[in-house]
């Protein structure tokens, strides 16, 4: 019998090439005041690996990018990240780079831009990779000699200040995470190492105006799932504490306050805020996570719930938002940490086999979280994570671009949606054709051109 794997099949699949293709075909008119670079990353192995112990979460970085400017589709371009197993699968010279801790990987998960850079950003102990602006890649980056370890896929971007917060971690540091800020130059400024439970995986964490908000959750890292050749070696404990801290955001170790919570995972939040001496945190959250099934997400279905973290009651109440399979969870950046009234998320679906099972759903939300009300738009194909472009500045919340890549089951290609974001199931503002596939992948930003 042939083992197969649900990540690399279909549109999970990676592609074998990388593409360079201009002035692609548009349908409708894309926007004048977009102009800057669509950026995704994801896995794509450059070699087949073992299906039985692939890990979805562990291919090889590619990175798809699409260029916009004045009301032209430039430029599609799709780089592998040259970590050196990479660059030697290309039969290409190594990047040069300071790798920490012999954790050079390909990073697969982010792609950022900070400090006029861009960066493709991974979790669990390795460091950046820069890259130019046409996504080739200059080396692995230590923030000019001020990163002491490895990173995040999830810094939150101050709006007020511009400054990246990052909660890291590696499970050589054992029962820590570290916390970190990266100022508008590119350079740490401040770091805080953060007793933990266990070598616990934290994917992602909040940012209000007063606090980051870390999520202390039952998976660790697991000797037994290395063992056993699992490539993200991390499992479900039933016997963690499950819990969630908040963090001055000036403050040292001793001045995080820790809420116990409800056995779950939280893999992305969508927003955080400060709200009459409490923290609200709207979220995604998991049931369980990695403890049947070992090479993916697949426990359960992911729900949106609103967490109140109140450090005068010294509790958190938690409340359903929605009901629905979703994940992708976004919001306008210019509402990070601050009360926001909209957020987008990708809708997920079964695959009819069990309980979990689930992958990208045909169908992206917008919800209305002061209303308590939320719009779907359905697609032919399968959907990725939202991004939110304003127009202006000083635009409105949802008075702007919502982009997503989806998944053309005619064309067997990808397209880039433009919608308006005040006309969600309306007619698109634009459609991107793409020539080729873009895998189900992770993460992305719009990188606006700077004059």
């Amino acid at each position: 019998m042939t083992l197969t794997s649900p990540y690399l099949q279909g549109n999970y699949a990676p592609v074998a090439e990388e593409q360079t293709v201009t002035d692609l075909p548009v349908t409708g008119a894309l926007p004048s005041t977009l102009s800057g670079r669509y950026l995704r990353n994801g896995p794509n192995p450059i070699t087949p690996p073992d299906p039985a112990t692939y890990h979805w979460f562990t291919g090889d970085g590619m990175v798809h990018g699409i260029r916009i400017a004045d009301g032209a589709a430039r430029w599609y371009r799709n780089r592998w990240v040259r970590s050196a197993d990479v660059a030697a699968a290309l039969s290409e010279q190594p990047h040069p780079g300071p790798v920490v801790d012999g954790m050079d990987f390909s990073p697969n998960t982010n792609v950022i831009v900070h400090a006029g850079k861009t960066f493709a950003i991974v979790e669990a102990g390795a460091r950046p990779y820069e890259l130019t602006y046409e996504l080739d890649t200059v080396g692995a980056s230590d923030f000019q000699g001020t990163l002491p370890g490895g990173y995040t896929a999830h810094p939150k971007r101050d709006p007020q200040t511009g400054e990246l917060h990052a909660i890291s971690y590696f499970w050589a540091w054992g029962n820590q995470v570290q916390y970190s800020v990266v100022g508008v130059d590119g350079r740490v400024r401040r770091t805080v190492d953060i007793p933990v439970g266990g070598p616990v995986s934290i994917h992602d964490m909040s940012l209000t105006a007063s606090f980051a908000v870390i999520y202390d959750l039952p998976v660790v890292f697991s000797p037994e799932a290395l063992a056993e050749g699992i490539a993200f070696p991390y499992r479900w404990s039933d016997d963690y504490e499950s819990r969630v801290g908040l963090l001055p955001l000036e403050g040292g170790a001793d001045d995080v306050v820790w809420f116990d919570v409800d056995p779950c995972y939280v893999f992305h939040p969508m927003n955080a805020y400060d709200e009459d001496g409490a923290v609200i945190v709207d979220l995604v959250r998991h049931p369980k996570m990695f403890a049947t099934h070992l090479t993916g997400p697949d426990e359960g279905p992911p729900v949106l719930e609103r967490w109140r973290i109140d450090p005068q009651g010294g509790k958190v109440i938690t409340q359903l938002l929605d009901d629905r399979p979703q994940e992708f969870p976004r919001v306008d950046e210019r509402v990070v940490g601050r009360r926001n009234r909209y957020g987008y998320s990708a809708a997920l679906e079964n695959d009819g086999e069990d309980e979990a099972g689930f992958t990208m759903g045909g169908a992206l939300i917008k919800h209305d979280l002061t209303t308590g009300t939320s719009e779907t738009r359905h697609l032919r194909g399968g959907a990725g994570e939202v991004i939110f472009v304003p127009e202006s500045a000083t635009s409105a919340e949802d008075e702007g671009f919502v982009l997503s890549l989806v998944y053309d089951t005619e064309r067997e290609a990808s397209d880039l949606l433009v919608l308006h974001g005040q006309d969600f199931t309306g007619d698109p503002v634009a459609v991107i054709h793409l020539p080729v596939r873009v895998p189900y992948g992770f993460h992305g930003n719009w990188a606006t051109d700077t004059p």
